[in-house]
């Protein structure tokens, strides 16, 4: 893909087994943090793997099955609204990414991590600045953490249609601080992130 030729080729590790993990959601001011693991087969090559912000919705659906069907394993990890208040983003995050290795029926024996930051792991892990775009795993666990949230966003729309969560996916965006405004936070908003104590009078 074009946007992997901006950045240098990343090398892999030497290793027999490598899982990529990525998150979706710390920025949402409502639902979980998601995260997902993936192994993928070298010998069952997946075809337009990048970041899936990059990707259109109907090319992240296709390449959600895609990886689903032929990685040799993957695995979701979340942490809830609950446990992000009581944590802090940046912690349930790491939390997140633990339970997503933790749930693969391979073990891995290194561990790929989109950003900056490690989880405590039992196994070796590298953080990869811009990892969804460099390493096929990562982005395969984007597509795989981005696609289980967005329906999860729009599932909760269906229950509470009024805040427009299936547009703005629980982001900060007018619309959303609005419907804030107007209708008060639901038990699934992060009572902790400041739009919401604002509204709740916690700020």
């Amino acid at each position: 893909m074009a946007e992997k030729q901006d950045f240098p080729p990343f090398v892999y590790p030497q290793a027999n087994c490598i899982a990529g993990v990525d998150e979706v959601g710390r920025g949402p001011l409502v639902g979980a943090v998601v995260t997902a693991a993936v192994i993928l087969d070298p010998n069952n090559p997946i075809v337009g793997l990048t970041d899936s912000k990059k990707l259109s919705e109907k090319k992240r659906n296709f390449l959600f099955g895609e990886i689903k069907e032929k990685a040799l394993a993957w695995s979701l990890g979340r942490c809830e609204a609950d446990e992000i208040d009581q944590l802090n983003i940046l912690q349930a995050t790491m939390v997140a990414m633990q339970r997503a290795v933790a749930g693969l029926h391979i073990q891995p024996d290194f561990v790929l991590i989109d950003g900056n930051k490690i989880p405590a792991l039992p196994m070796a892990a590298l953080a990869v600045v811009k990892g969804d775009l460099r390493v096929d795993e990562i982005s395969a666990a984007s597509i795989i953490a981005k696609v289980t949230r967005d329906r999860e966003m729009e599932i909760l729309d269906a229950e509470f249609p009024q805040y427009g969560f299936a547009k703005h996916k629980g982001y900060p965006t007018k619309a959303h601080f609005a419907a804030l405004e107007q209708y008060g936070a639901i038990e699934q908003h992060r009572k902790t992130f400041k739009p919401v104590k604002r509204v709740l009078g916690l700020d």
